[in-house]
């Protein structure tokens, strides 16, 4: 654990924009976002920028034996933590997120039930967040639930495709304390 936060913290240094904090997410943090993305009932899941893995572990604590779980990792040394994790249900990929559909096929995994991203939004440009959105919309089943957990509401701002979120709260018992927005796509395109 010790050294998935001394990784954490070397990363956040090297790539501020990449890694949005200096700590990994609390457990308050994790069962916030596992409630908000519905991830007990969702059969596949992906997770984008996962960090250390400790918000990976989490949803593998609540997914059913036959849910998938697929990570979508831009650096290295942080897509090799989350590897470490043997879980059968767990599918990490170092990729980037803009190649969600391509990623999702290339696994033979169906639209996901649900999208949780700890990609730092308000540090990225608005072209790539905007990429990023797209791809999340485009690949999420009907009825799916994407999650975003972020500093700042830039996030909300970016895409037209997810309007004012459903729902946004506050994790005060964070560090940093962070923003959690969630948004249902339904079935038709908006």
């Amino acid at each position: 654990m010790m050294n998935g936060w001394c990784t954490f913290l070397q990363e956040f240094v090297r790539h501020p924009r990449q890694v949005a904090s200096v700590v990994p997410s609390s457990r308050f943090l994790e069962r916030r976002i596992v409630e908000a993305a519905g991830i007990r009932s969702a059969k596949t899941v992906v997770e984008l920028g996962p960090g250390t893995g400790g918000t990976t572990r989490a949803m593998l604590r609540a997914i059913g034996q036959d849910a998938r779980l697929l990570t979508i990792e831009l650096n290295p040394h942080l897509h090799a933590l989350v590897s470490r994790i043997g879980d059968p249900r767990l599918i990490p990929h170092f990729g980037d997120a803009r190649e969600l559909s391509r990623i999702i096929s290339s696994h033979g995994l169906d639209a996901p039930d649900a999208v949780v991203s700890g990609i730092p939004f308000s540090t990225i440009t608005p072209q790539i967040g905007n990429q990023i959105l797209e791809a999340i919309h485009s690949a999420l089943a009907p009825g799916g639930r994407f999650v975003a957990y972020q500093v700042n509401r830039r996030v909300a701002t970016l895409s037209q495709l997810f309007p004012e979120p459903d729902e946004a709260q506050f994790e005060f018992l964070n560090i940093p304390p962070l923003r959690i927005f969630r948004w249902e796509k339904n079935g038709v395109l908006v």
